[in-house]
C-alpha cells in the first residue's frame, strides 16, 4: 500500500473518548494508528477492530500485534457494529469511534481508484466487493448521476457532468480515474485551489459504499450499544456526514420531541446523550500543515446518560 495513514486529531480523539478499563471499538480501524493510542493510553482497556478494507485490516493485525489478547478484529463494515459485538460476544461498548475519512493508504494506492490525482482503475470499493464507480458511470442515468454528485458532492453543475459522461461513454467507456478527471475539469474548469473532480469524486465514493445509510445505520446501533457513562467520538470529513453526526446527538440529547404547546409530552422520548463537544473540534494549524489532508475533519463526542426509551 501506499503512505502510512495520519491519525487525524489524534490526541483530541483520545482525550474525550477517556480511556479506562472496559470495551472500546474502532468501527473503521484503518492501519490502526487511533486504536494503538487507545490501547496505549490504558492497559485495562481491550479494543475491537473494525473496518471492510481487508488490506487495511491485515495492516492493523500487523500494528496491532503487541497488544495480543487485549485487541480482536472483525471484517465488516462500520454500520453493522451491532453485529461485530455480538459476533465478538460483547453486548455493550464503552466507547466507540469512527472515522470516516478515506485513509491515506487507500488515496495513495492508485489501484484503489480513489484519487483523481493517480490514474487507476475507477475502482472506489472499500471493502472490494459489489460495485465499482466504473460500474455506476457505465450504469446509471443521467438523472441519477445528476442525482449523485448534486446529493452527495453538493456540484452545482452536477447536470451538465452527467450529461457530458452519458455523451462520452457512448464514445468510449470511462474506465479510469484520469478519464473521468478530465471530463470534469472540461466541463466545470478550474476553481481556485480544489480539483474540480473533488466533489464529483467525493460523490462516487459515497455513492460505490453507501456511506450515508452506512453512517446513519452505524450511528442508531453505536447508541444503542454503547453502555452507561460510554462515549461515542465521530470524525467527519465534509458536510453531509458531520450534518449527520451533528443532528443525531442533538436528537438524543434534547428530550421531548413534542411540537411546542403540547399540554403533555406524548412522544416518549427522553435525554439520551450529553454532547461534549458544543463545537466540533478542528485540527490546529499545526497538524494541517504536517498533515493537508486533517484539514476538513471535525470531531463530534457524546456521553450516554440514560438508556433509550423501551431499552
Amino acid at each position: 500500500m501506499g503512505a502510512p495513514h495520519v491519525p487525524v486529531l489524534l490526541r483530541e480523539t483520545v482525550e474525550v473518548l477517556a480511556p479506562r478499563p472496559g470495551l472500546f471499538v474502532d468501527a473503521t480501524a484503518g492501519a490502526g494508528g487511533h486504536a494503538e493510542a487507545l490501547l496505549a493510553a490504558h492497559p485495562g482497556l481491550r479494543l475491537l477492530a473494525i473496518d471492510r478494507d481487508p488490506e487495511a485490516l491485515a495492516l492493523a493485525r500487523e500494528r496491532l500485534a503487541h497488544f495480543g489478547g487485549r485487541v480482536a478484529f472483525h471484517r465488516g463494515n462500520f454500520g453493522d457494529i451491532g453485529d461485530a459485538l455480538d459476533a465478538a460476544g460483547e453486548r455493550h461498548a464503552d466507547g466507540i469511534l469512527a472515522d470516516l475519512g478515506v485513509s491515506s493508504m487507500q488515496i495513495d494506492e492508485a489501484r484503489r481508484g480513489f484519487s483523481f490525482r493517480r490514474d487507476g482503475p475507477l475502482d472506489m470499493r472499500m471493502g472490494l466487493e459489489g460495485s465499482s464507480a466504473a460500474d455506476v458511470v457505465r450504469e446509471a442515468s443521467s438523472a441519477e448521476l445528476t442525482r449523485i454528485f448534486r446529493e452527495y458532492g453538493e456540484e452545482r453543475m452536477a447536470h451538465r457532468i452527467a450529461q457530458r459522461i452519458v455523451e462520452e461513454r457512448e464514445r468510449e467507456p470511462i474506465v479510469t480515474t484520469r478519464q473521468l478527471a478530465s471530463l470534469v475539469a472540461g466541463v466545470v474548469g478550474r476553481r481556485g485551489e480544489i480539483d474540480p473532480a473533488t466533489r464529483v469524486f467525493q460523490a462516487l465514493r459515497i455513492e460505490v459504499n453507501e456511506e450515508l445509510a452506512s453512517l446513519a445505520r452505524f450511528l442508531k446501533a453505536a447508541v444503542e450499544r454503547l453502555a452507561m457513562e460510554g462515549r461515542i467520538a465521530v470524525l467527519a470529513y465534509h458536510s453531509l456526514e458531520d450534518r449527520a453526526v451533528k443532528e443525531t446527538f442533538r436528537r438524543q440529547s434534547i428530550g421531548c420531541l413534542c411540537p411546542p404547546g403540547m399540554p403533555v409530552c406524548v412522544c416518549g422520548s427522553h435525554r439520551v446523550l450529553k454532547v461534549l463537544t458544543r463545537r466540533p473540534m478542528r485540527p490546529s494549524p499545526a497538524e494541517v500543515a504536517a498533515n493537508p489532508r486533517s484539514r476538513s475533519a471535525r470531531l463530534r463526542a457524546a456521553e450516554k446518560i440514560a438508556p433509550e426509551a423501551g431499552a
